[in-house]
């Protein structure tokens, strides 16, 4: 019998020793809220600065800030992991709770600090930047001063931050602990199983079209039975949210989002203006894939399955072995991290009930290591998403040399990196097709992730924006969120789409982040901005990857636009910026046109 080579499970112990129980972790806890009390003394005898000299309290506030942030992050995505391996464990629920004050105080602490700056004279501020001990954190102080200008009182943020963390970030934590916890019932090829909600989404490439349909209608009954307990959070996390942008004077639903990725809002609009542009090719996709089906339009449970000849199951260590092969090709740092990451018992990849049925990557910024979680399938969705995830934790190593203050990058820039991660692999697969019907089948596998983010995560964004609109005026009931979601799918769409999930706001979890609203346009950015960079990298080959990095260390300290200009020379508040890459995705479409034609 083969040695296993890579496990399925991760190792959580070398971050915490005994996970939940250990007293490592609860000493940790403990010093953060040392750390946290200090910080909050510090602030109450900061006065108004007089000279350029007072920039040294500035910084020494400012790393401080830093210390507890990544200490946090430490703790809180620990947390994370716990209750996403396991949603019932109860030590983890507790940790959730105790840890909800003390980042509660952290945030009053620093929005406090950002009040503070603000009170600075313009001129001085403008000097005290320019010294030695603070250039090198001008773009974020700048971006904490004008924060400050939406803040409200320093006792009403109080109360905003205790609010936040008690209730409203405690709604988003029980959306995950439910959806977790929830027990699909299915038949499949007679065979009665329990399946997570993960596990049965992962039967969306199923090659057999009945177990496709079969779970999208159990899916969808589950959805059904339980719309009013999703309809009552949902309403909750966008109730709250709206009203804090009433109380701090904002109609714009988008500011806060766009401020969180350091976007303009012309560059978002851009960005959509130029995928509307070309719709048309991507409907021929469905309809002529939908005609190869039977069928008159394409079915929301067919979209995902495989065609032709070529959906064969890939074990997980070929997988593992394939991704390391050609993450080498790009470069030699992508690949040793990877390797790393596999070695040291990074991933958490088994195929199991209990655990979260959202893939994702947790950051550990103290230890300098990361997490990823996903449920492997067997199929090329997952190593696509796995390599997707390995994007993510790669960005993070990038970051590892980066100052504490300036690490925090958007979630524009952090889906860029997986996307282009998932882009390596996607042409790898396509190179080395033996056969017509095999280069077929991942040609199509490419063309759904166009799809995905000029429709699909369109139909999201519109969705989202409706929803909040109509949130203004009260409890928006469950029957209308579907109706919504029935018309965001059909402008996205244009009508292509057939017995489409009326219930996606229910398993999307990206509408219950409470920290990232709009959490949907940022992947078509990062699509789109990954092609550019994929682009660059066929030109200049391995000598790429040092430019890349360069790029993902300057993430976490310019705005998206001033990224993109100093990394592409290019301007993405431009329409022209995005059709570049949207053309490159016209051609995929084009060549399977050809194919399936002939």
């Amino acid at each position: 019998m083969n040695k296993i080579r890579y496990s399925k499970e991760w190792n959580l112990e070398n971050l915490f020793q005994e996970g939940s129980k250990s007293s490592q972790l609860h000493n940790h806890i403990k010093q953060l809220e040392i750390k946290v009390l200090e910080l909050e003394d510090e602030l109450n005898s900061f006065n108004n600065l007089l000279e350029v000299n007072d920039s040294l309290r500035v910084e020494s506030i400012t790393k401080n800030i830093a210390d507890i942030r990544i200490n946090l992050s430490q703790i809180n995505s620990f947390i994370t992991c716990l209750l996403a391996q396991n949603s019932k464990e109860q030590n983890a629920i507790t940790l959730r709770g105790n840890t909800s004050s003390i980042n509660a105080r952290f945030e009053s602490a620093l929005k406090k600090f950002q009040s503070l700056i603000l009170n600075i004279s313009q001129d001085l501020w403008e000097d005290i930047l320019e010294t030695k001990a603070l250039n090198n954190y001008k773009f974020i102080l700048n971006e904490w001063r004008k924060k400050a200008e939406m803040l409200l009182s320093e006792e009403e943020e109080r109360l905003v931050s205790d609010l936040m963390f008690d209730g409203y970030h405690a709604w988003g934590q029980f959306y995950n602990s439910l959806l977790g916890s929830i027990k699909v019932k299915i038949q499949i090829e007679e065979e009665h199983k329990d399946l997570s909600v993960g596990q049965t989404i992962n039967l969306r490439s199923h090659p057999n079209e009945d177990v496709r349909k079969t779970a999208h209608n159990a899916l969808e009954d589950i959805w059904k039975e339980k719309e009013e307990l999703f309809a009552q959070i949902l309403n909750s996390i966008a109730g709250f949210r709206l009203q804090m942008y009433k109380n701090r004077g904002l109609d714009n639903v988008l500011i806060e989002p766009l401020i969180e990725n350091r976007m303009k809002e012309e560059t978002l609009n851009a960005m959509w203006k130029a995928v509307g542009k070309f719709k048309k090719p991507f409907i021929n996709y469905l309809n002529k894939k939908a005609k190869m089906n039977g069928d008159k339009k394409m079915h929301s449970y067919n979209f995902w399955a495989p065609i032709g000849k070529s959906n064969k199951k890939i074990d997980y260590e070929d997988a593992v072995n394939f991704i390391l092969e050609h993450f080498s090709h790009f470069g030699n740092e992508l690949e040793n991290f990877t390797r790393l990451a596999f070695d040291n018992g990074w991933i958490e990849a088994e195929d199991r009930p209990n655990k979260s049925a959202v893939a994702f990557c947790a950051g550990f910024p103290l230890s300098g290591e990361s997490r990823v979680l996903i449920t492997y399938g067997e199929r090329i969705t997952s190593v696509l998403t796995l390599a997707h995830e390995l994007g993510h934790a790669f960005h993070n190593y990038a970051m590892k040399p980066v100052d504490g203050m300036n690490r925090q990058y958007p979630l524009s820039i952090a889906e860029t990196a997986s996307t282009f991660s998932e882009q390596i692999i996607l042409d790898a697969a396509l190179e080395v097709a033996k056969s017509p019907e095999e280069k077929l089948f991942i040609l199509d596998e490419k063309i759904k992730r166009s799809v995905m983010n000029f429709m699909n995560i369109h139909s999201r964004f519109l969705f989202e924006k409706k929803f909040y609109e109509e949130r203004k005026t009260g409890f928006v009931s469950s029957t209308r969120l579907n109706k919504l979601m029935q018309e965001a799918f059909d402008e996205a769409y244009e009508g292509s789409f057939d017995n489409t999930s009326l219930h996606s706001w229910v398993w999307t979890p990206h509408y219950y982040i409470t920290r990232s609203p709009f959490y949907n346009f940022p992947y078509t950015f990062g699509y789109l901005f990954s092609l550019s960079l994929y682009a660059k990298s066929k030109e200049k080959g391995k000598e790429f990857e040092k430019d890349y990095i360069e790029l993902l260390r300057d993430s976490g300290s310019m705005s998206t636009e001033d990224l993109v200009m100093k990394h592409l020379k290019e301007d993405i508040t431009s329409e022209d910026f995005w059709e570049k890459g949207i053309k490159l995705c016209v051609n995929d479409v084009e060549e399977f046109i050809n194919l399936t034609s002939s």
